[in-house]
C-alpha cells in the first residue's frame, strides 16, 4: 500500500455547516499539520473539563456598564455613609451655623435636604475648597444619617470637641473674672445636659465642669442638637474626685448646692463676695451626700405644692439667670 505524501492538502469530511462539502470550496491548507491535543479531563469523573472563562464585558458580569462620555461621581455626590464612631453628628440650623463659625475644620462631611441647601450654601462652598463631600438628601435618608427624624434639615458628621481635665488650680484662677462656674453631678439625660449648655451660652458662663459620677452623661448627638449650637462656645471639663475638689474650690467660690427640699430660699444667691459654683444634681436623686457636705450652701426652688418639682434644666435656667443678673 503506498505512503500518503504529507504534502497533500487534507481535507475536513464536512462543512463548517455541518452538511456535505461544497463542490466549490477549497480544502484549507497547512504547512505543517498541527499536532492532535487531548482534551482537558477531570481527575474524578474521567468526563471533559469545560474551560469556563470570565466574561468580558461588564454587563454580562452583572455590572452597570459606564457608557463613553459619562464622569464617575464627584466626591460631594457620594451616597451618604453610615456615621463613623468617632464622629458626631450635629444636626439643626442653629448647631451647624454655630459649629462653621467656631470650627470648620472640625467637620467632615455634610448632609442636608432641599429646604435648607439655601441656608447651607456657604458651607458648601468652603467645604469645596476643602475637597469634603456633601450631598443632599431626601428626608428619610437625611433621618438615617442623622440618627433621628429631628434633625432640622441638616446633619454635620464632625469632630467632636474634646471633653479637658478639670485642674482646681486652674479653677481658682477662673475666679478673677467673677463669672459663675457650672458643675453637674450625674445629670444622665444626654439632651438634659444639651439644654443646661444652651442656657449657660446663652448667658455668657465659658465652662461647664462633669463630675465623675457613674451616670454623669458627656456630651452626644443628642446633646448637640438639643443645645443648639452652645457645646460650640463652651469649655466642658470633667473632674476626678468631685467632692475633695468642691473643698478646694471653696477658697475662691462658694460653692452652692441644689436639693428638692430643705435647701435655703433663692435670696441666698444674691450674697455678695466670692463668684459662685453652682452644683446641679441627678434628675431624679439630686446631689450625692458627699457633695452637698462639701457645699458652702444648699439651696431650693420652690413652687406653688402642685407639682414637686421642675426639670434639672428648667431649674439651671432660672438659678443661672438669676446668678448672671448679679
Amino acid at each position: 500500500m503506498a505512503a500518503r505524501d504529507s504534502r497533500t492538502p487534507r481535507t475536513s469530511g464536512k462543512s463548517r455547516t455541518g452538511g456535505k462539502p461544497s463542490a466549490s470550496a477549497k480544502p484549507r491548507t497547512s504547512a505543517k499539520p498541527r499536532a492532535a491535543t487531548k482534551p482537558r479531563t477531570s481527575a474524578k469523573s474521567g468526563k471533559p473539563h469545560r474551560d469556563v472563562r470570565p466574561p468580558r464585558h461588564p454587563a454580562a458580569a452583572g455590572k452597570r456598564p459606564q457608557h463613553r462620555g459619562q464622569r464617575p461621581p464627584r466626591r460631594h455626590e457620594e451616597a451618604a455613609p453610615p456615621p463613623q464612631d468617632n464622629l458626631a453628628r450635629i444636626s439643626g440650623v442653629a448647631a451647624v451655623a454655630a459649629l462653621f463659625a467656631m470650627s470648620p475644620k472640625r467637620v467632615m462631611r455634610l448632609f442636608f435636604d432641599e429646604r435648607t441647601k439655601p441656608m447651607v450654601a456657604p458651607y458648601l462652598a468652603e467645604l469645596g475648597k476643602a475637597r469634603k463631600p456633601y450631598r443632599e438628601l431626601p428626608g428619610d435618608e437625611l433621618a438615617r444619617v442623622a440618627g433621628t427624624p429631628m434633625h432640622g434639615g441638616v446633619v454635620a458628621l464632625a469632630q467632636p470637641r474634646p471633653v479637658l481635665t478639670f485642674d482646681v488650680g486652674e479653677a481658682e484662677r477662673w475666679a478673677m473674672d467673677g463669672k459663675p462656674l457650672l458643675l453637674l453631678d450625674g445629670i444622665g439625660n444626654p439632651q438634659n445636659l444639651g439644654a443646661i449648655a444652651r442656657t449657660a451660652a446663652f448667658f455668657g458662663l465659658p465652662r461647664i465642669v462633669l463630675s465623675d459620677h457613674p451616670g454623669q452623661a458627656a456630651p452626644s448627638d443628642a446633646s448637640y442638637r438639643i443645645a443648639e449650637g452652645g457645646l460650640e462656645y463652651i469649655n466642658v471639663y470633667r473632674c476626678e474626685g468631685f467632692a475633695p475638689a468642691l473643698t478646694r474650690l471653696r477658697r475662691t467660690y462658694r460653692v452652692v448646692g441644689t436639693s428638692a427640699e430643705s435647701g435655703l430660699p433663692l435670696s441666698a444667691l444674691r450674697a455678695t463676695g466670692k463668684p459662685v459654683a453652682l452644683v446641679l444634681g441627678n434628675e431624679e436623686k439630686g446631689l450625692p451626700r458627699a457633695t452637698l457636705d462639701a457645699c458652702d450652701q444648699v439651696i431650693t426652688l420652690r413652687g406653688g405644692g402642685r407639682v414637686q418639682s421642675l426639670n434639672v434644666s428648667a431649674t439651671a435656667a432660672i438659678l443661672i439667670q438669676m446668678l448672671a443678673a448679679t
